[in-house]
């Protein structure tokens, strides 16, 4: 199978040289994706919404792919403050369920301070 990427259409992919996501075989990964909302062309307040907009754009990427979110196997979390782990880990905890994926949190700093949180995902296609 050959490797194909993935646009989201996101002005920083042409930019910085880099696909949303990328699929190579079985294999779907997705670039760090921050919770910008592209209907309202701006950022939700607070870490928990920008998680649940970052993942609802993982998930566009994945469909494109021909997977889901319940094919994720890896999950990285960067966040701006040490203050947004738990709101985040509440919404991966009611999106992922068993089994779940792995998950690495990094707290550090984002180009832009409206960016409180960025995530990006390894999935594993399952083939019935």
């Amino acid at each position: 199978m050959t490797r194909r990427s993935i646009y989201s259409g996101s002005k920083f992919e042409e930019i910085a040289g880099y696909a949303r996501a990328v699929v190579d075989g079985e294999w779907v990964l997705v670039s760090g994706t921050a919770g910008y909302d592209p209907a309202t062309m701006s950022f939700p307040d607070g870490a928990a919404a920008q998680a649940r907009q970052a993942l609802t754009t993982i998930a566009a990427a994945l469909a494109q792919a021909d997977a889901t979110l319940a094919d994720v196997v890896q999950v990285r979390v960067y966040l701006s403050a040490r203050e947004h782990v738990m709101p985040v880990s509440e919404i991966l905890g009611q999106t992922f369920s068993d089994p779940r994926p792995t998950n690495t949190t990094i707290i550090c700093g984002f180009p832009a301070e409206e960016i409180l949180v960025e995530i990006e995902v390894a999935a594993l296609r399952r083939r019935p």
